[in-house]
Parts: C-alpha cells; sequence; structure tokens
C-alpha cells in the first residue's frame, strides 16, 4: 500500500510514466467488449434454439447468461489488478485473490440454482412436457437441491478463505444439538414437511379438511415449515407442518366417486304403491348415464316412521366435481318426484289422526 501510495504522488507530479494506465483502460474496454459479444452471443443462440423441441438446452442458455456475465467480469478484474500490483509494485491481488475465487464459486452457484428454477416449471407445466409431474415432489426436490448447492457452496467458500471445513463439520455437529433444543418446533415443523412430501397425503391445488380440527381448505403451497391453504371463504389459512403428524387428514379430491344418500317419505294411504315405486325408483337409477352401477346400489323401504313410510336411495354418481355432483343429484331427486307422482302417491308430511271413542260421538250426536 506504501508503494501504491508513493506511484500516485509520482502520477501526479508527472514523475511516472503513465503508459500502463492506457493498458488499464484497455482492459477494461475489452472486458465490456466481451460482455457484449456474449450478450450477442446468448440472444443469436436463443433464436436458434427456439426452433428446436429440446427444451433443456433453452434452460441452459437462460441460466448461464447472467452468471457468464459475472465471470467475464471477474476475469478482467482480476487482469485489470495484477496489471496494477506488476507496475506498482503494490500487492492488491494477494487480497483479491480470495474474493476472486468467491465470485466463481458464486457464479457456479448462481447458475445450477438458476437451471433448477427454471427446470421446476418446465417439469409442472403440460405445456412444455408430456408428462408433467407433481408440483409438491418438483417443489421438494428443487428445495433440496438448492439447500445442498447453498451448504456446499459456502463450505468451499470458507475452506477458500482458509478455514477447516472439518472443523466447521465437528463444530456444527456440537452447535446442531444446542440448536435442536433451542428450535425443537420449528425442527418438528421442517420433518413434519418432509413428512408430507415423502408420505404424500395431499399436494398442491387438494382439497382438505381435518375431523380433528377446524381445518378445510384448498392446498396452496407445502413450504418447510408452515401450509398455506385457502379456505372456502377465500382466506388463506397457515398451519404449522409438525401439526400434521398429530392429526387425521381427509382428502376429498382423491375419491373416486360421490355419494347420493337420501331418505324419501311417503304417505300411509300408499302404502299398496310403496313396492312399484321403489321398484321405478331403482330401475331409474340403472339407467341414469351420470350413476356408476358397479358401486352400491340401493332401493328399499327402510322404516315406518310416525307419519310416513320411509325408503332410501344409496348410489354413487361418476363425477366428483362438487358443482357437477349437485346437478346430478338434482336430476336424480326430480325424476323421484316425477315417479311418485306418476304412481298417484303423494310425499308425507307431518300429520296426527285423533280417533274418538263411539261414546263420545253418540253424545254429540244427542247433543246435537
Amino acid at each position: 500500500m506504501i508503494a501504491f501510495e508513493q506511484w500516485w504522488q509520482d502520477l501526479i507530479t508527472g514523475h511516472v510514466d503513465n503508459n500502463w494506465v492506457v493498458l488499464v483502460f484497455s482492459i477494461v474496454f475489452l472486458t465490456m467488449l466481451a460482455n457484449f459479444i456474449s450478450n450477442r452471443f446468448f440472444n443469436r443462440l436463443a433464436e436458434q434454439l427456439t426452433k428446436t423441441r429440446n427444451i433443456w438446452d433453452d434452460l441452459l442458455l437462460l441460466a448461464a447468461r447472467k452468471p457468464v456475465a459475472l465471470i467475464i467480469w471477474v476475469i478482467g478484474g482480476s487482469w485489470v489488478f495484477t496489471v496494477i500490483d506488476s507496475r506498482t509494485g503494490s500487492s492488491f491481488m494477494s487480497a483479491i485473490d480470495p474474493v476472486r475465487r468467491v465470485l466463481v464459486i458464486v457464479a457456479i452457484a448462481w447458475f445450477m440454482t438458476r437451471f433448477i428454477r427454471r427446470a421446476e416449471i418446465v417439469l409442472v407445466s403440460p405445456d412444455k412436457t408430456r408428462k408433467p409431474m407433481d408440483q409438491t415432489t418438483v417443489g421438494a426436490m428443487g428445495k433440496l437441491l438448492r439447500a445442498s448447492i447453498f451448504i456446499t457452496s459456502l463450505l468451499v467458500v470458507l475452506q477458500s478463505f482458509g478455514y477447516s471445513i472439518s472443523g466447521v463439520l465437528a463444530f456444527g455437529g456440537i452447535g446442531g444439538l444446542a440448536i435442536g433444543f433451542a428450535a425443537k418446533d420449528m425442527l418438528a415443523n421442517f420433518f413434519g414437511g418432509l413428512m408430507v412430501y415423502l408420505d404424500g397425503p395431499f399436494k398442491v391445488g387438494d382439497w382438505i379438511r381435518s375431523p380433528d380440527q377446524d381445518i378445510e381448505g384448498t392446498v396452496e403451497d407445502i413450504g418447510w415449515r408452515q401450509t398455506r391453504i385457502r379456505t372456502f371463504d377465500l382466506r388463506p389459512l397457515y398451519v404449522p407442518n409438525a401439526t400434521f403428524s398429530s392429526i387425521s387428514v381427509e382428502n376429498p379430491s382423491r375419491m373416486t366417486n360421490r355419494r347420493i344418500y337420501e331418505t324419501i317419505g311417503l304417505r300411509y294411504d300408499d302404502a299398496f304403491r310403496i313396492k312399484s315405486v321403489v321398484a321405478d325408483v331403482k330401475s331409474m337409477l340403472l339407467q341414469h348415464p351420470d350413476i356408476d352401477t358397479n358401486k352400491t346400489l340401493m332401493v328399499n323401504l327402510n322404516s315406518f316412521g310416525e307419519s310416513s313410510l320411509e325408503f332410501f336411495i344409496y348410489t354413487f354418481t361418476l363425477t366428483t366435481d362438487w358443482a357437477e355432483f349437485h346437478e346430478v343429484k338434482q336430476d336424480v331427486m326430480s325424476k323421484i318426484i316425477d315417479i311418485v307422482q306418476s304412481h298417484g302417491a303423494d310425499f308425507a308430511f307431518p300429520t296426527r289422526t285423533l280417533h274418538l271413542s263411539e261414546a263420545i260421538n253418540i253424545a254429540e250426536a244427542n247433543h246435537s
């Protein structure tokens, strides 16, 4: 540093050869030119790769563009400081060299992280791949890979600054115990999220609910600490992942059919018609195009109610869509109404019949 200050003083007073300054500016200019040529090259190459069906070369190109620019500037900057050291006798390069190695490591990690993020988008997109993967699985894999890259890069950076990796790992083992006790809830959520990823009881986009807690809605995101669920009134619900290891979770999105289970009551006056009504309702369900006849289908007289003869229908629809299911159910119920009325029967409602004794009837007749 003293040599550089002496050189700077000599440069101001005109007692030093400043031809190398032109060399430094030339290096900077060449670095800018190389960066410009690199950008033009990536643009031309991108135009050519868009004509191919392979999408992975496009991902590599997009991921590499900015890290390559960083590498070019790192090379140019190192060259500049090398020239300055050789002409001034300073020791800039000894201080810059570790920074240069760190920047190279950062550029490589940056490239890999950018590639992984873009690969996640492609793997779940039906427009870009023939067999899109599950978003939850892809997200978990991407997070694990990015975490691995970050940890590896950090260890390499520490090694480049002269720190022993074995010492760091040993400290991490001892410190991990202390962190484990201090952040047990956070670790419980982390392992809860890991179990959700591995077991797969639900994924992003599924409708889930729990009979143990007031949890119901559509899964929007599964993080390492918590899961975001959008309730049916469009409120976000944040559930710690550790919760899912201690509660029952129902996933209606994975149902194969939806069930219609209704009880219908007819008047006792229609007792002689009940058999034919039940038979026609069952025949209607067997012929209905939206009813799955391969599943359980039952239509039977079930009980003698207080004011009605009750029969039930138990069947399953082909659709699992909630809105479409109600359309099918409405059609089935409408057809049941038509069948009941076609037989001259009617639906029961709560009624009571009062039977008076003969003596009361005679007394009322005499009184009148």
